[in-house]
């Protein structure tokens, strides 16, 4: 087992992964990712690229390979540990939101940080700044059922960052969302991660999301490539297509 460069705050070698009905998700991929880095994991849906971010966040635990943070080895950790770690350093946004519904827009924005055990006044002011960055202060007392699914994505945005993540896993953050409000959100979200030192890895197969990372990382049926070809997203017809490559 070789201990990863003292620069990356995350460093993957040669994971493999395989679904449950046989097909193959990773075939072997190994990156790095510096401290403070915007890292994009690209490439067309089935790519692999969720699957490499679960990995990485310890979501999921590789079939094969190693991944390393902060010098330490995860996929030798156990559930338990995994667990501690992700709700002590990580912080993940899905591609469609997850809200608690009993619970009002800060409170939810402000879960993670009661978990940790941070006071309650704490954990809402914490909150409160990034409900306000996105937009959503006047929202802070409704419940999820009251909001537009583009407003429940950013509350979901609001509570990945609240709790100052070490690193940031982004699936697909911008999905929900109308292009006017992927622009502001990814503005909100770049300039967080680096006014706070976070470390992003994201996944997308958009190129306009993907031009805003330090930089790329193609997937194609579960291998790092050179280049990758990007089908225009659905708002955007009528443009041609990006290729992004490393």
């Amino acid at each position: 087992m070789v201990a990863p460069p003292d620069s990356d705050v995350l460093w993957a070698r040669a994971l493999y992964f395989r679904h449950k009905d046989g097909s193959p998700a990773l075939g072997g991929v190994s990156l790095g990712v510096e401290e403070g880095e915007i890292l994009a994991v690209v490439g067309p849906r089935g790519s692999g690229k969720t699957t490499l971010l679960r990995c990485l966040a310890g979501l999921t635990t590789a079939q094969r390979g190693e991944v390393w943070f902060t010098g330490v080895p995860l996929h030798t950790m156990g559930r338990i540990a995994r667990e501690r770690l992700r709700r002590d350093r990580f912080g993940w946004i899905d591609p469609a939101p997850s809200l608690v519904p009993e619970l009002t827009v800060w409170e939810n924005a402000a879960l993670p940080l009661m978990l940790r055990g941070t006071g309650r006044a704490a954990a809402r002011t914490a909150a409160m700044e990034w409900l306000d960055r996105l937009d959503l202060a006047d929202r802070a007392r409704r419940r999820p059922h009251e909001l537009t699914h583009a407003e429940r994505q950013r509350v979901c945005i609001a509570r990945a960052l609240a709790p100052t993540p070490s690193v940031l896993f982004a699936d697909e953050p911008t999905a929900p969302l109308h292009r006017a409000d992927r622009a502001r959100v990814l503005r909100t979200l770049t300039s967080a991660a680096r006014s706070h030192g976070i470390t992003v890895v994201l996944a997308t197969h958009d190129a306009e999301t993907a031009a805003l990372a330090d930089r790329t990382v193609p997937l194609l049926d579960g291998r790092r490539v050179t280049t990758v070809h990007l089908p225009p997203v659905p708002d955007s017809e009528g443009r041609p297509a990006c290729s992004l490559s490393v």
